[in-house]
């Protein structure tokens, strides 16, 4: 076991890697944002397949029997905190005891009672896997909150994860009853407050000789630096296990609940609300409608780094989400990538057949600027281009908005509109 730590900090490493290489489209690897909890709670719920539900049991199982092993080795934005930790302090920094505090239940009440409502435009901007992907994509929110987050870091290490994290508070409460968990064997311990120390999550009372396991990260590092080997990480002995209920706890679950409730009424008044204010734009095949895409998307904008033609773009002040611009070209007709790498639903899964037939937008031809040229019909993959003796028109019922057309032709005789609802043609 006491190589344990340096084991699990190579994996981390090399998960962190493949998050990185998958953010640029590089190797998108193995579906590995399909693992990223509350995009994958959000999937469940908007896009339902068994893969979604069966990946969610899976982290529940995994949280179970290893406790938080997700946040320290599977989370990005978590690996990137504990390098930030390695670089800033080294073997310097000592930690102390954090306490758990409650607000990080009223953060999830509130950001799952908005989700449940129907809207993720709360979780969009605390989410972790979000804060991640929009940084590495540039986006200034991203940045500004990954930095907010080092900074974070500098003061009080893993704080974000132990007390904000809405995903780390969900994790946290399932690792309360995990079968395999840190604790300090009392008679052999001498107190000598290492692991305290160098805990980065702040949840070793050496003086009591106590760990919280909700919000322990299993980093395993206070295994490899106990002196006496007091430290296990197992399943923890019955006379160490303590059950009390205590008015305080009542009074906090009751006041979370009440929150929860309250803000799922909240998520069906900004479902309803959010999208009336923006102007029609195009989206991406399997979006749906602006109103759901909105209230779905975490703008982690890896569908904009996977887009082969990079069509889609990011979130602006024109509209809060990711949207298609075809002045860089157009929706190729062999390819799906973006509904095959939106990890939370937002875009959804789509087969190449079911995408060549889903409406996006409608071109139309400005007679004005036609020279009857016939490119755009040699250029349209779908056949919907008609080039008769009154002019160049369009079939309405083979067009699915592509933008092919447009790109082909030289005179700007062709516009692209956004329709109201995606449909299948």
């Amino acid at each position: 076991m006491k190589k344990v730590y340096k084991t699990r900090l190579i994996i981390a490493i090399v998960v962190l890697l493949l998050a990185i290489l998958g953010i640029y489209g590089v190797f998108y690897s193995v579906k590995f944002f399909d693992i990223q909890i509350l995009p994958l709670v959000q999937r469940v719920i908007v896009d339902f397949s068994i893969l979604a539900l069966s990946l969610l049991i899976g982290i529940i199982i995994l949280t179970v029997l290893f406790g938080r092993i997700y946040c320290s080795t599977i989370c990005p934005l978590g690996i990137i905190q504990e390098l930030m930790s390695i670089l800033f302090f080294g073997k310097k920094r000592k930690n102390k005891y954090i306490k758990s505090y409650p607000i990080k239940y009223f953060i999830l009440a509130i950001s799952l009672g908005i989700l449940f409502g129907g809207s993720a435009t709360f979780i969009r901007y605390i989410e972790p896997y979000s804060y991640f992907g929009s940084a590495l994509t540039f986006s200034i929110v991203g940045i500004i909150a990954l930095l907010g987050i080092i900074i974070l870091t500098f003061f009080k290490n893993r704080f974000f994860c132990t007390n904000i994290c809405p995903a780390g508070t969900i994790l946290g409460l399932i690792s309360k009853f995990s079968r395999n968990k840190i604790y300090i064997e009392k008679d052999k311990c001498i107190s000598c407050g290492n692991c305290e120390n160098k805990c980065p999550a702040g949840c070793i009372d050496s003086k009591n000789k106590k760990v919280n396991n909700e919000t322990c990260i299993k980093c395993l590092k206070c295994i490899e630096i106990c002196p006496k080997d007091s430290i296990k990480y197992g399943k923890e002995l019955k006379e160490q296990i303590k059950f009390s209920i205590q008015r305080r706890k009542i009074i906090i679950s009751t006041a979370v609940l009440a929150v929860f409730g309250s803000m799922i009424k909240t998520g069906i008044i900004i479902k309803d609300k959010i999208a009336e204010k923006y102007r029609d734009v195009i989206l991406p095949p399997g979006a749906e409608s602006e109103e759901r895409l909105i209230n779905t998307c975490y703008n982690c904008n890896l569908c904009v780094e996977n887009c082969p033609t990079k069509i889609i773009s990011k979130a602006n002040n024109e509209f809060p989400t990711i949207h298609i611009d075809y002045k860089n070209g157009n929706c190729e007709k062999e390819c799906n990538k973006c509904s095959q790498v939106c990890p939370t639903g937002a875009i959804k899964r789509l087969s190449i057949e079911e995408k060549q037939k889903t409406r996006i937008a409608m071109a139309m031809i400005k007679k004005e600027n036609c020279i009857e040229c016939g490119l755009c019909k040699t250029s349209c993959p779908y056949g919907a281009i008609i080039i008769a003796e009154d002019g160049t028109s369009i079939n309405a019922e083979k067009c699915i908005g592509c933008g092919a057309c447009k790109k082909a032709c030289n005179t700007d005789a062709i516009e692209i509109y956004a329709v109201k609802k995606q449909s299948i043609i």
